[in-house]
């Protein structure tokens, strides 16, 4: 056999959690695996972090349900390396409840069909599997796992776990997903000089939403605190601000992107989001797939049948964000 030429590297490693004691023994909490994937030749000049949905793992982001190649393969292929994380609690980054507390439902294949299925809305025709396929829909189901009951927790260590991996590799790129969308917002607030620019795949919402089965957005756009100015201290005093009189600095001018799908129940919640952050001094920018001629997406436009057309306008945007002053 000839032997080739290696044109991928590739790998993995931990963020570590907290050590924490119970009953005079030490555990590790929320730690964060973190596997990457890069060409022989990096061509883009930051790397790209892909954070998953709820209750699911960083694995949405290499394959799709049908065998193909997923988003993280293709901003590889388009030059970059990519970093793809299990949150904490999530996928092969550990749970136990007495180091996370107590865990959320499970997910149901009901939730499942919900979230993602077709249904009633005719529009909604990239969905790459049958309904009827129970062979395909076993293995979709087989990934997902409960999330933290406590949302804010579970966004906190999401936050603080990003940070140090954004101070391990320096300046990024964000792309989030559904749940994980908040996290976005709140790794700006920590490391606004190493998030470069953030591309939200519908995140979750809209402001002060009750998220069932999840959790409570207190803080607006998150479950967990941001950092605006004048300071606050309590949740209560952002739902009664004035739009405009509370401040994200974090957040002034830094490119912002919230994509959404023409025939998903959640596209709702992002244009509240957009008018939220940039009330607060963001300058998020909306871009609806239908409007560029990418039609019949969901909720899991990211692995859906036309997934590549629907990456095309997002890494167009990243592109133009990135390095146009670089």
């Amino acid at each position: 056999m000839n032997a080739s030429v290696r044109t991928l590297r590739r790998g993995h490693f931990w963020i570590s959690g907290d050590r924490v004691e119970h009953d005079g023994l030490t555990y590790q909490r929320g730690p964060m695996y973190v596997e990457w994937e890069a060409s022989e030749k990096v061509i883009r000049p930051y790397p790209i972090v892909l954070m998953h949905g709820g209750g699911f793992q960083g694995t949405e982001w290499f394959d799709t349900p049908d065998g193909r190649p997923g988003w993280a393969q293709r901003f590889v292929e388009a030059g970059y390396a990519v970093l793809v994380v299990d949150r904490p609690g999530h996928g092969r980054s550990p749970f136990h409840v007495r180091t996370l507390g107590e865990m959320g439902p499970p997910f149901s294949y009901e939730g499942g069909q919900r979230i993602y299925f077709p249904g009633d809305d005719a529009r909604h025709t990239q969905w790459p599997f049958a309904p009827d396929d129970a062979q395909a829909m076993d293995e979709f189901i087989a990934g997902y796992g409960p999330l933290p009951a406590d949302l804010e927790l579970s966004q906190t260590l999401d936050a603080d776990r990003m940070a140090t991996l954004l101070d391990r590799i320096g300046p990024a790129i964000l792309v989030t997903h559904s749940a994980s969308g908040p996290d976005g917002w709140l790794v700006a607030d920590r490391r606004p000089d190493l998030v470069k620019a953030i591309a939200a795949i519908e995140p979750m919402g809209p402001p002060f939403a009750d998220i069932p089965n999840i959790g409570a957005m207190h803080w607006g756009v998150t479950a967990a605190p941001l950092r605006f100015e004048p300071p606050v201290t309590s949740a209560h005093v952002v739902r009664k601000a004035a739009p405009g009189s509370l401040r994200l600095p974090a957040l002034v001018g830094l490119p912002i992107l919230i994509v959404t799908a023409e025939a998903s129940a959640f596209a709702a919640a992002s244009p509240p989001t957009a008018n939220f952050l940039n009330a607060a001094g963001a300058s998020a920018e909306l871009l609806h797939l239908p409007d560029l001629g990418v039609h019949g997406n969901g909720h899991g436009l990211i692995y859906e049948k036309n997934s590549d057309a629907a990456l095309a306008p997002v890494l167009k945007w990243i592109i133009e964000r990135t390095e146009s002053q670089v």
